[in-house]
């Protein structure tokens, strides 16, 4: 796993989708977590501060010693914290605006009182978003003769379980690759099609207070593998910060033209 930024305080580091960040009830067969994962890694024993969809990659901090730990918890609980994820979705987004939406707690099924979902009113969510590139492929994935697609910008103002899945799907746009809350029609046609098997949505960059001295510290985990390979086959590559670019997303960009434009490619289907 890489690590993205560490020092005597915290380390950041790069996990990959289909990880998850700690032991769950959910998955009892997985034996693979990023928290043991950094320990190994580094020698010595770590503290989640937050966490990550396992189907979510990006940007995941651990605390190295209790006290930033609870600095670190604190600061994602005070709002302190500014996130930014990166995501595909079905249709063509509105160019920004802020969903606020409650949602209601969704506890894991195995915890206790975990089935009583109906007792546990909605909390307050919410979330920017941006449209930063849309595209339109003349395949007929539903209804329509075309499909479109949106990448777009999202930043949670809140915390809440699965916000940001379930918000785009609140919006009718929900995230591609999303076995729960998205649509199966779409996802299968990027993962038979074009060869994309995973949830589209990376946590790209995150701000945080610095538990020890209070400074904003910004990492920035590039998007790689599959999703970047699809932002330059729909010609995203432009529409993102370089600093959200791997070394050959960089690279490819620079050939890019018409960033932040509508495209409409012909993609050969595999």
């Amino acid at each position: 796993m890489e690590i993205l930024y560490r020092d005597e305080h915290l380390v950041a580091v790069h996990k990959p989708p289909g990880l998850l960040v700690h032991r769950s009830p959910i998955d009892r067969h997985e034996t693979r977590f990023a928290l043991q994962e950094v320990r190994d890694l580094l020698g010595q024993r770590v503290y989640p501060v937050h966490r990550l969809d396992k189907p979510t990659s990006g940007v995941l901090i651990f605390a190295l010693d209790p006290a930033s730990a609870r600095g670190l918890v604190g600061a994602f609980a005070s709002g302190s914290v500014t996130k930014t994820y990166l995501a595909v979705v079905r249709g063509t987004m509105p160019e920004e605006g802020v969903i606020d939406h409650p949602l209601a707690e969704e506890p894991d099924r195995f915890e206790p009182g975990g089935g009583n979902v109906g007792e546990r009113a909605p909390q307050p969510a919410v979330t920017d978003y941006r449209r930063l590139a849309d595209v339109e492929l003349p395949v007929a994935v539903g209804r329509y003769p075309t499909s479109r697609y949106s990448l777009v910008a999202l930043s949670p103002r809140t915390g809440r379980r699965h916000q940001l899945r379930r918000h785009l799907k609140h919006l009718f746009h929900p995230i591609v690759g999303d076995t729960k809350y998205g649509e199966g029609r779409h996802n299968r046609f990027f993962r038979e099609e074009l060869l994309t098997v995973r949830l589209l949505l990376h946590a790209v960059e995150l701000t945080v207070p610095h538990p020890a001295t209070g400074a904003p510290l910004m990492v920035c985990a590039p998007v790689e593998g599959a999703f970047e390979s699809l932002l330059a086959r729909f010609g995203w590559l432009s529409a993102v910060p370089s600093r959200w670019l791997g070394p050959q997303g960089k690279s490819m960009a620079g050939e890019e033209i018409q960033p932040r434009q509508r495209i409409s490619p012909v993609l050969p289907l595999l």
